[in-house]
């Protein structure tokens, strides 16, 4: 029987992989988060790794406030790469695989094709600068054990985001204004965690960095628009450019990334963002 070790368990991914581990009578999971293991703490993750022996680490938590980063890079960079660090250090010392999540923020974003595996990361935040700093130190502590996993524009019927934003704003106002010339890939965080434990039930192993978001391709206003008109919602939706709406951070104008290397690999059959958007709503009304 396999034993997982899930690392920020209450957030939108932990939560995700909750659910879905939920009707597996074939794993042995713990879940935690930082009231239980403060991942930042290397002596006591040290400890909790050795004691658990866990088969597979999966680390979900991350610093994902993308614009308080920029004034707190070190709490960021302690988090998102010290962190890593710790976890992939104690998997190598008892023989554990560990599966770390990263970002489409490790890019600049100024690309005309989505961005593949072997491009160069140029990050352009703080965000995206400890989230890369947290991937290499993974890569170097730990090579032949580690599943990097980048993804991007995630959502869920848990915690904080974008799709539940756009919901509530519709609830509250006769029109809202979102950015159409930022050009991504929205993610379900349901879509990732079927990923995840893709990678953890497969007969093989293959170590490396690999994307993984939903198929096709769109702007945030789209992705907005598509939320309201399946929740049977009139709200107007009113198309801005990025110059309109200015924010501490500098966000990746084109951050769709390509994700043949993981669907090669894994033989994993992603759903079009849409699909995956519809799925989402429906539990979210359940």
């Amino acid at each position: 029987m396999k034993r997982l070790l899930i690392t920020g368990a209450r957030g939108q991914l932990g939560s995700c992989l909750r659910d879905l581990l939920a009707e597996r009578s074939d794993v042995e999971t713990l879940f935690t988060d930082v009231a239980e293991l403060d991942l930042t703490d290397a002596d006591a993750v040290s400890r909790y790794v050795a004691e658990l022996k866990p088969h597979y680490i999966i680390n979900c938590a991350a610093y994902t406030a993308v614009e308080r980063a920029e004034a707190d890079e070190t709490t960021a960079e302690r988090v998102n790469a010290d962190a890593p660090a710790n976890l992939a250090r104690a998997a190598a010392e008892n023989g554990a695989r560990l599966i770390h999540i990263s970002t489409d923020y490790v890019f600049s974003g100024e690309n005309f094709r989505p961005w593949r595996e072997s491009d160069e990361p140029s990050p352009r935040s703080a965000y995206g600068r400890t989230k890369l700093h947290g991937e290499r130190r993974v890569m170097e502590l730990h090579p032949e054990g580690s599943v990097i996993l980048r993804t991007a524009w995630l959502y869920s019927p848990y915690g904080s985001n974008f799709v539940k934003t756009m919901l509530r704003l519709a609830a509250e106002r006769p029109e809202i204004r979102v950015v159409t010339d930022q050009i991504g890939s929205p993610t379900s965080a349901m879509t990732l965690a079927r990923a995840v434990l893709t990678v953890v039930f497969s007969e093989q192993w293959h170590p490396g960095v690999y994307h993984l978001t939903d198929a096709g391709v769109a702007s945030w206003y789209d992705l907005a628009v598509s939320t309201l008109r399946l929740s049977g919602l009139t709200t107007r939706v009113v198309p801005i450019t990025t110059q309109e709406y200015p924010t501490p951070t500098e966000r990746p104008a084109y951050s769709v990334l390509a994700k043949e290397k993981f669907i090669n690999t894994y033989n994993f059959t992603l759903p079009h963002w849409q699909e995956a958007l519809a799925e989402c709503l429906r539990a979210m009304n359940d």
